[in-house]
């Protein structure tokens, strides 16, 4: 029904997919986009779906409780008061936060979205299905309920986004993970799919493969570019050199075979790994866990930077 559940306070559920932009008013294209980009546990289409199911695109929709007949939630994503006085920012610089201009509601829309994923990331379940629970109901409701409670109109919320999102996905093929949209990014991701299971080694790789028997992360990352572009790009060994190079690219933007550099702590780009598409990455992660594939809403909240090679 609407951002209801007054919670405070990024996981799960979202799958780096692209936004089919047909369906989206145009003035509202890159507000969704930039909502869908805040992290892992949303995307583009799952913004638009919301949008959609919560005002069909009308920014000056109000909703009103069918017995009392008076204002309950309000704008183009139909903040209650109390959450909207929690997550409502004057994004545009008008001066005011302003529940009713969708400039200031569709980015709270996605802080609101990641706050409540994070709060209800430990729920047993779909993390996708939980947070568009607890977006309806509110984060308590879920986890008290150990995933989405057996509320008509939330469970009927949450199976309606689900299918609306369809409609709002574009074709790419990062949404199924894994296969990359250039030549180069298919190489990035076979070379790197090719080590799967080797061990972390500590300073291990280099532009001929595992050292010591593994890779460290940056490691991986040099390895898998130099291969890729057949010898032309060395990189060096160090996750925090490898973040300042290549092309920056927007989050909403990320394709598989890029390359993800991430603070693991404040202010040290400490953790490189490869985006594998679907929200996962390609990582050699530390001691004691071997090259994997893994969700990248792990590392929600940490500050991340994403360049591309090639």
């Amino acid at each position: 029904m609407m951002a209801g559940g007054d919670s405070s306070s990024s996981s799960g559920g979202g799958r780096g997919i692209g936004l089919n932009t047909k369906h989206v008013p145009s003035e509202y294209v890159e507000l969704v986009k930039k909502a869908g980009a805040m992290c892992s546990a949303v995307s583009p289409p799952l913004i638009a779906a919301q949008i959609e199911s919560e005002s069909s695109w009308k920014r000056d929709a109000i909703s009103r409780d069918p017995k009392t007949k008076k204002p309950i939630a309000y704008g183009i994503s139909q903040f209650i008061p109390g959450t909207w006085a929690s997550y409502g920012k004057d994004e545009n610089g008008d001066g005011k936060a302003d529940v009713m201009d969708p400039q200031d509601a569709i980015p709270a829309q996605g802080r609101y979205d990641c706050a409540v994923a994070k709060d209800v990331a430990k729920v047993p379940g779909d993390p996708m299905s939980n947070m568009l629970a607890a977006y309806n109901a509110g984060p308590d409701a879920v986890i008290d309920a150990g995933g989405v409670p057996n509320y008509t109109e939330t469970q009927g919320y949450v199976a309606a986004i689900k299918a609306a999102m369809k409609k709002y996905e574009a074709s790419l093929d990062d949404s199924v993970g894994g296969v990359g949209n250039t030549d180069f990014a298919q190489k990035v991701l076979g070379t790197a799919k090719a080590q799967l299971d080797l061990p972390y080694v500590w300073g291990g790789g280099d532009i001929n493969g595992p050292t010591g028997g593994g890779f460290d992360c940056s490691g991986l990352v040099l390895y898998a570019v130099y291969q890729a572009s057949g010898g032309k790009l060395n990189l060096p060994h160090s996750s925090e050199i490898q973040a300042t190079m290549g092309d920056e690219i927007p989050r909403n933007e990320m394709q598989p075979g890029d390359i993800i550099a991430i603070q693991t702590v404040p202010g040290d780009y400490s953790h490189v790994a490869i985006y594998y598409g679907g929200g996962k990455i390609l990582e050699a992660p530390r001691r004691g866990r071997p090259v994997r594939i893994a969700p990248l809403s792990q590392y929600d909240g940490k500050q991340q930077t994403v360049r591309r090679f090639g």
